[in-house]
């Protein structure tokens, strides 16, 4: 009897799994992989951090598939070069005919796939691949003249409008495969289960939870508690206001799909009710599909390339000293400190604080957002290759709905407004414990007022002479592109 190979990607989940779900009703043994690239990690710049999630989720995985008398395999690789070999070498060792996963959108991905999908071909193989990143796969919500969406608000309308039930029902944990079809080999894998080693390095990542049961729970609890609170508590980087779900959803240990049927039942009116924090919520789900439908449509995002083309003349200044106090949390503005220490300490920032230090470094600094999506991905926990790029580019004015470019925040205010005592910025930098309230925000002034000193940097530029600044390099940039 063939067996039917089930290659993991950025899935890795039994519920929800239509490449999975397709293997098991086959009615024929399946055996998983996961082919793990260390040299590609590295030039994606995934976070160690990121990686050791990944690989307690697939250790993780490994039990949910024994449950379902599947085998997981983890190998190791060099590159994405080596994965179509790889992968014809396993099927002639199991005498598989069909081997199922997932798309991927990313250009190297894309790319990889092709080569495997011919090379398999070659060797009378089936190459089957699902969409299950998205609720709508990309390519499918589109103008009315057949072109992609350049702007989120009316791609949200028109991704809405498709949406029906069917797209928001997710697919349960198929039955497990009959055990009496099990080759010999099959039977040994399961009852061994075979190391997983890795030789990237690694940060420990226990405080996020690698189980369905805690994952689920998570989702629940914050549809059920949180999510109508979302709209105006999802600002405020001292409150628990947000579901911290996206490292989850980054590497597909949940799908969309759960989340937005999740909310659904919880808010069965969100869909109408446009107003409230479920439906704004939701609009997060449809934002980080916005994002994979771009790169879909754009594969030059993924060659570093900006969106909007006349960008590209902006003479971006790398000053390697601004840069790295940028990347230590020592800018002399304590909401951007505060939040890099947070991203740098937890391998995660809060999503207005992602913002600000976004446009500090590309509006205040004169940094390209090219360095700052490269540090993210080195250290975000949910680093997510579409997502990260479209917000960098959002913040740079250099992308899709990224407004003129004199969209620039103003830390201070900022931090006055989403942190106003203060509360998170004191708890990242205890150097400014005795400055009271909202004086936090600019504790030399409060010293200066006090007769007293505060050994915290000053501000290694000043917004309002780099606020013009920028101004000046974008006008330059566009009037050099007419």
């Amino acid at each position: 009897m063939s067996v039917q190979i089930l290659w993991f990607r950025n899935d890795l989940r039994t519920k929800d799994n239509h490449a999975l779900s397709t293997a098991v009703a086959s009615g024929k043994p399946v055996i998983a992989i996961y082919l793990l690239c260390t040299k590609q990690w590295q030039q994606h710049h995934l976070a160690p951090i990121q990686a050791d999630l990944i690989l307690r989720r697939l250790a993780q995985l490994q039990d949910d598939l024994a449950s379902l008398n599947i085998p997981l395999l983890v190998h190791q690789l060099d590159s994405f070069k080596q994965v179509p070999q790889s992968l014809v070498e396993l099927c002639e060792q199991y005498q598989a005919a069909d081997v199922h996963c997932h798309y991927q959108y990313e250009l190297n991905e894309q790319r990889r796939d092709e080569a495997v999908e011919q090379i398999l071909q070659a060797q009378q193989t089936s190459f089957h691949q699902y969409h299950g990143e998205c609720v709508m796969k990309p390519g499918t919500v589109l103008t009315r003249t057949g072109e992609s969406f350049k702007v989120f608000t009316p791609f949200r309308k028109a991704w809405l409008s498709g949406l029906t039930e069917a797209e928001f029902s997710p697919l349960a944990t198929p039955p497990a495969v009959d055990k009496h079809l099990l080759p010999a080999s099959f039977v040994e894998l399961l009852e061994s289960k075979p190391l997983l080693r890795c030789d990237y390095p690694l940060v420990d990542s226990s405080h996020w939870a690698c189980d369905d049961k805690q994952i689920i729970q998570q989702l629940r609890d914050f549809s059920a508690s949180k999510a109508a609170d979302y709209k105006t508590a999802r600002d405020f980087p001292a409150q628990a206001g947000t579901s911290k779900l996206s490292a989850y959803l980054a590497l597909g240990m949940l799908s969309p799909r759960q989340c937005l049927a999740r909310l659904y039942l919880d808010h069965p009116r969100c869909l109408e009710a446009q107003e409230g924090g479920a439906f704004t919520w939701l609009s997060e789900i449809v934002w980080r599909e916005f994002y994979r439908h771009l790169i879909a449509a754009n594969p030059r995002l993924c060659k570093g390339q900006a969106y909007i083309a006349w960008t590209e003349a902006v003479n971006w200044q790398h000053d390697e000293q601004l840069l790295k106090a940028w990347q230590e949390g020592r800018t002399g503005y304590p909401i951007v400190d505060a939040a890099m220490l947070q991203l740098k300490q937890t391998g995660w920032m809060h999503n207005r604080l992602r913002m600000i230090v976004a446009s500090f470094l590309t509006k205040d600094l004169l940094v390209s957002w090219r360095e700052g999506e490269r540090w993210f991905m080195q250290h975000l926990i949910d680093g997510d290759f579409a997502s990260n790029n479209g917000g960098w580019q959002w913040a740079a004015s250099t992308g899709t709905d990224a407004q003129p470019y004199f969209r620039i925040f103003n830390p201070t205010t900022q931090a006055q407004r989403f942190d106003p005592n203060g509360d998170f910025v004191r708890y990242w930098l205890p150097e400014l414990a005795e400055v009271p309230g909202k004086h936090v925000h600019q504790p030399h002034t409060w010293a200066e007022k006090n007769a007293t000193s505060v050994n915290y940097p000053m501000p290694i530029v000043d917004h309002a002479i780099q606020r013009k600044l920028a101004l000046s390099l974008f006008e330059q940039a566009k009037s050099q592109a007419q």
